[in-house]
């Protein structure tokens, strides 16, 4: 049988699964949070905002950059991944999308790892595609390949 993404209509920040389970988004890398998703998630949870600006701060002494991934543990069996996969933010003066696929699909080959340990699934919005301005064409096939692909459910969720 082949894998694929389950796609739901709902909250990202109300998985819908048994289990463990990990919900990802994506991060810029300016240490800002304040906008899209995350305000979703800020509302439920205090800990993951915390985590990032933290993990920005003291970015000289650790991995925060592109690419890189922040486990947030929020509940019992539940957690959050701040997911670096945008260079800057959009701007009226910008050029181009602030998506990079590159780093989306570095993030999520090391979110695998620690997802397969916790016997977790993976629930996100369509992650780049909103203020990070990226195509869900490009990013679909990189949760195929770096998640569904090893085995892991990752449950999509487009907001009503």
């Amino acid at each position: 049988m082949e894998q694929s993404i389950r796609y739901l209509r709902g909250d990202a920040t109300d998985p819908q699964a048994k289990g463990p389970k990990v919900i990802a988004h994506v991060c810029n890398d300016l240490g800002g949070w304040g906008k899209g998703f995350v305000l979703a998630l800020s509302k439920r949870w205090p800990e993951p905002e915390a985590a990032y600006r933290r993990w920005h701060r003291e970015r000289a002494g650790n991995d925060f950059g592109l690419g890189a991934v922040q486990l947030v543990q929020v509940r019992e069996r539940l957690w959050v991944a701040n997911m670096i996969g945008q260079r800057g933010i959009r701007t009226g003066r910008s050029t181009g999308a602030p998506v990079r696929y590159e780093a989306i699909g570095t993030a999520l080959e090391r979110l695998a790892g620690p997802v397969l340990d916790l016997g977790a699934s993976v629930h996100l919005p369509r992650i780049g595609c909103g203020l990070s301005g990226g195509r869900w064409e490009r990013v679909e096939p990189l949760l195929l390949d770096r998640l569904v692909a090893r085995g892991i459910e990752v449950t999509v969720y487009d907001h009503d």
